[in-house]
């Protein structure tokens, strides 16, 4: 096993202090990124715990998502030079559309979710390049502003995308992108060629591109954990309130596992007894679909796939903080 990441961040009952111990057993173990996702549920936020990893670790390399608007591009360039700094050159950001969801969640008026992330992004990076920036676009207009302190060396800057809008954007002004999680590797190899036939239209080398993807995991050891962990991940996004960004989406792009019947069968589900009768009813050929479930082997097949699809660091992240341990182990380098 080569190129592998650990996803942490969703957990609400994985105190910082337990993630530093998971990030330091993976470093041992040889993995290659740990990767920290800031959610909309508002947990626990990535800058400080990023900081906490860069002090205690020394080789693998850090990165988070950032959800645009939460800080201004000028907030997010400041903090990443100094986590840069403070991590030795180790961190990758990865920035993310402010939707509707997130704009509520934050009191914030709607902008354009999609302008508003090609925008910063471009921003963003000049920040990182630029003494002096200005800059007036749409959703933002700075004048004669710039960092102090830039980054000593790049950052790679990655766009979190789900949708078709967002994989263009990857592909016009990113690094590299970041595939989402809770879909399939029939979904990642359609959303990169997406990204790769927006870098072309845009003269970039998309051979240059950093390439992650988030997988959802868990090992089934007989206690069924994995599977009712996963059960729930996956009813997070077909709930109502999240369909319509979490899901649909993705179906444009090439979800095989995904259609508009499944959607209303489990809308249907919820109707009749909330998230816990939508979560049951998942199929289990979605489940396994859309992350890596089974025995040990399974899974290892399953991460294998998405590293055939494109995706050169499937970043595993544990459904739930019981399956961290075991797919430490299962994923270990050394």
């Amino acid at each position: 096993m080569t190129n592998i990441g650990l996803g942490l961040g969703y957990s609400p009952e994985l105190t910082v202090h337990e993630m530093i111990d998971y990030v330091v057993e993976a470093e041992k173990k040889g993995f290659d990124l740990a990767f920290f996702s800031e959610t909309i549920m508002t947990i626990r936020d990535a800058v400080t715990s990023l900081s906490a990893f860069a002090t205690k670790t020394n080789r693998i390399k850090l990165g988070s998502t950032q959800i645009l608007r939460l800080r201004t591009p000028l907030v997010i360039a400041q903090t990443f030079t100094t986590l840069d700094e403070l991590s030795n050159g180790r961190v990758v950001l990865a920035i993310g559309a402010c939707t509707e969801s997130h704009c509520k969640k934050h009191g914030l008026p709607l902008q354009n979710p999609a302008k508003v992330l090609e925008e910063h992004a471009s921003l963003i990076k000049r920040y990182w390049n630029e003494e002096i920036v200005s800059f007036k676009g749409e959703t933002i207009e700075v004048e004669g502003e710039g960092l102090t302190i830039r980054p000593k060396r790049k950052i790679p800057l990655l766009i979190a995308a789900t949708s078709k809008t967002g994989l263009k954007i990857a592909g016009k002004v990113g690094d590299g992108v970041v595939i989402n999680a809770t879909t399939s590797p029939e979904y990642a190899k359609n959303a990169l060629n997406i990204v790769r036939k927006s870098a072309e239209e845009n003269r970039r080398n998309f051979k240059e591109f950093v390439i992650l993807g988030l997988v959802v995991a868990g090992i089934e050891d007989g206690t069924r954990e994995a599977e009712r962990a996963l059960r729930w991940e996956l009813a997070s996004k077909f709930e109502p309130l999240q369909v319509d960004f979490a899901v649909r989406p993705r179906i444009r792009v090439g979800e095989p596992y995904v259609n508009e019947e499944l959607i209303n069968n489990l809308l249907n589900s919820y109707k009749i007894g909330g998230k816990e009768q939508l979560a049951k009813d998942i199929p289990m050929e979605v489940i396994k679909g859309l992350t890596a479930y089974g025995t040990k082997q399974e899974v290892l097949n399953k991460i294998e796939e998405y590293r055939k699809a494109g995706v050169e660091i499937p970043i595993v992240r544990p459904a739930s903080s019981k399956l961290i341990k075991p797919l430490i182990e299962a994923l270990a380098k050394n």
